[in-house]
C-alpha cells in the first residue's frame, strides 16, 4: 500500500517572474481588504431554533442559501410561520421581492436547509429543502425566470408545486445535504447523501434542461478503519464542499465520520479524522486522488473508500474535534483550497466535549495545494469561539478570506502565499448567531462578499435575518 500523501513543510517555491520591456513596470496586485458597502433585511421575523447547534436559516454548508445571476442576487429561508421564501433583489438594490413557494417546514432541525441552484440552459431556479435522513421537497421556478429578471414578474405563479422527487426521479429515502453545482456546459449537477451520518453515501444526479438522471453514489461506507483506540467498519463521507473550477475540474475535499465511537479517546468527541481531496475530469463520473490515479466511479462498484491510499492531505485522529462539512474553494490556476477546523494538539491529545472544546480552543486552518504540487497547512490566527463553522472565499487575485462564526473576517494575501493571515473585520453591530452563508457566486461576478446572517435571539422568538455586503479589491 502506497503512503498517505502529507501536507509539505516547506516554504512555497518563487516563481520565477517573466520579463518585462524596458521602460515598463508591472503593476502590484492588491492584497486583500474588505470594506462594508451596506446591508438589507430579508425578514424581520424568521424562525428561530437551534439545533445541532446551529440555524436552519444559516448553516454555512448551505449551497446556495445565497446566490448571484444575471445582476440579481438570490435568497432563500423559512418565515416564523415555517413558510418556505424565495427572494430577489437587482444587484445593489435595498429591498427584496418575496414569494412563498408552497412548502412549511416539517421540523425543529437545522439539517432541513433550503438550497438553491440555477440550470444555465434553461434559466430556471431549483430549490432542495427539508430534509434529513428521509424524503425531501424539490421547487423549480418556470423556464427563462432567471435569464429576465426585469421582465418577468416575482410572483408564486412562476414556481411548480411542490415535489417529493426530482420530476418523478425518486433518490433515496434517506436524504441529506442538498448541494447544487452548475456544469461548465451549464447543466446542473444535486449531490447529497444517501444513509445516515456514520454510514452513507455520496452521489449525484444531473439535469440537462429537460429532465433529471440518477448518475449513482460515488463513496463507500465500508471497510475497516483503525486508530489507535479501536476501529470502525463503517462510516460517511463529509464534503467540505464541490466546485468547477475555470478549467472544469471538479474539486471536493472531506473528512471521514466513523459510526463507532471506539475510534475516539473520549465519548465525548467526534468521530471526524483525516482531511482528504479527491478530483474528477469528467463530470463526477471518474474520481482520481491528487495523484491521479482512479479510485472511484460514479455509480459502478469502485467507489472511494477509507481503505485507498493517497487520499489524505491532512492525516488527524479523531481525538481533536475536528469539524466536517466545512468550505472549500479554487483560484485562478485551478489550485484547490480548503478550510478546516479542530482543536490543536497543543491544547491536549483527547478533547472530551466537543462544544465546550472547541469553543474554548478551536483553530482554524487554511490547507491548499501549491504550485509546486506539494500540500501547505496554515494556522489561522483567529481563536474560533465557537463551536461551529467558517467559510472561505478567494477573490479575483486569489487573496484568501475566512468569513468565521459571527461574521468574523480574516484574509490573507496571494503575495505572501497565505501566510499573513490577520482579522480584517470584527463582526460589530451585527449580532450574528453564528454561522454564516456565503454567496459563492457572488465574488467573481463583480467582487462583492454577501454575506447572509441572522441575528441573535432566545428560545424560539423569531428575529431578523439580513445579507450585509462588502466590497473586495477591484
Amino acid at each position: 500500500m502506497r503512503r498517505r500523501t502529507l501536507l509539505a513543510g516547506a516554504l512555497l517555491g518563487t516563481a520565477a517572474a517573466p520579463a518585462l520591456a524596458a521602460g515598463t513596470a508591472r503593476a502590484a496586485a492588491p492584497g486583500p481588504s474588505v470594506t462594508r458597502t451596506g446591508s438589507t433585511t430579508l425578514d424581520n421575523r424568521a424562525i428561530y431554533f437551534v439545533s445541532y447547534d446551529g440555524l436552519v436559516n444559516n448553516n454555512s454548508f448551505q449551497k446556495n442559501g445565497l446566490l448571484t445571476h444575471e445582476g440579481h442576487q438570490y435568497a432563500a429561508w423559512y418565515t416564523a410561520d415555517r413558510n418556505a421564501v424565495v427572494g430577489r433583489r437587482a444587484l445593489g438594490a435595498s429591498t427584496w421581492q418575496t414569494v412563498r413557494v408552497g412548502h412549511t417546514l416539517r421540523y425543529d432541525d437545522s439539517h432541513n436547509v433550503i438550497s438553491m441552484g440555477v440550470s444555465r440552459t434553461d434559466g430556471r431556479l431549483h430549490l432542495n429543502m427539508d430534509s434529513h435522513s428521509d424524503g425531501f421537497t424539490y421547487v423549480k421556478s418556470v423556464a427563462g425566470l432567471l435569464d429576465d429578471p426585469t421582465g418577468l414578474s416575482w410572483t408564486a405563479s412562476r414556481f411548480g408545486a411542490p415535489q417529493s422527487t426530482l420530476d418523478g426521479l425518486a433518490l433515496t429515502p434517506q436524504f441529506t445535504y442538498p448541494q447544487f453545482v452548475a456544469t461548465p456546459e451549464g447543466r446542473l449537477q444535486l449531490s447529497y447523501r444517501a444513509g445516515v451520518s456514520g454510514n452513507g453515501r455520496n452521489a449525484l444526479a444531473e439535469y440537462d434542461g429537460s429532465r433529471w438522471t440518477a448518475l449513482g453514489e460515488w463513496s463507500a461506507s465500508t471497510g475497516t478503519y483503525t486508530s489507535e483506540h479501536g476501529s470502525s467498519t463503517a462510516r460517511n463521507m463529509y464534503l467540505h464542499g464541490i466546485d468547477y473550477d475555470r478549467g472544469g475540474r471538479l474539486h471536493a475535499f472531506f473528512t471521514w465520520r466513523e459510526q463507532n465511537g471506539a475510534v475516539m479517546c473520549s465519548g465525548g468527541g467526534i468521530t471526524n479524522h483525516d482531511t482528504g481531496y479527491v478530483h474528477s475530469d469528467d463530470r463526477g463520473r471518474t474520481w482520481r486522488d491528487d495523484a491521479g490515479t482512479v479510485v472511484g466511479r460514479t455509480g459502478g462498484s469502485d467507489r472511494v473508500s477509507v481503505t485507498d491510499p493517497g487520499l489524505v492531505v491532512d492525516p488527524l485522529n479523531p481525538d481533536h474535534s475536528l469539524m466536517n462539512q466545512e468550505s472549500q474553494s479554487t483560484d485562478s490556476a485551478g489550485r484547490p483550497h480548503a478550510v478546516i477546523s479542530y482543536v490543536p494538539g497543543r491544547f491536549g491529545q483527547c478533547t472530551t466535549d466537543y462544544v465546550a472544546d472547541r469553543t474554548a480552543n478551536g483553530r482554524a486552518f487554511h490547507v491548499r495545494r501549491t504550485a509546486a504540487g506539494t500540500w501547505r497547512k496554515t494556522e489561522i490566527p483567529v481563536p474560533l469561539n465557537s463551536s461551529q463553522r467558517t467559510r472561505l472565499v478567494l477573490d479575483r487575485y486569489d487573496n484568501a478570506y475566512a468569513v468565521f462564526p459571527y461574521g468574523r473576517i480574516a484574509a490573507a494575501s496571494a503575495a505572501l502565499g497565505h501566510t499573513d493571515w490577520k482579522l480584517l473585520y470584527d463582526g460589530a453591530g451585527l449580532n450574528a448567531f453564528g454561522e454564516v452563508v456565503v454567496d459563492e457566486t457572488r465574488v467573481a461576478q463583480d467582487g462583492v462578499l454577501s454575506v447572509m446572517y441572522q441575528e441573535k435571539s432566545t428560545g424560539t422568538t423569531p428575529s431578523p435575518l439580513h445579507v450585509v455586503d462588502f466590497r473586495l479589491p477591484a
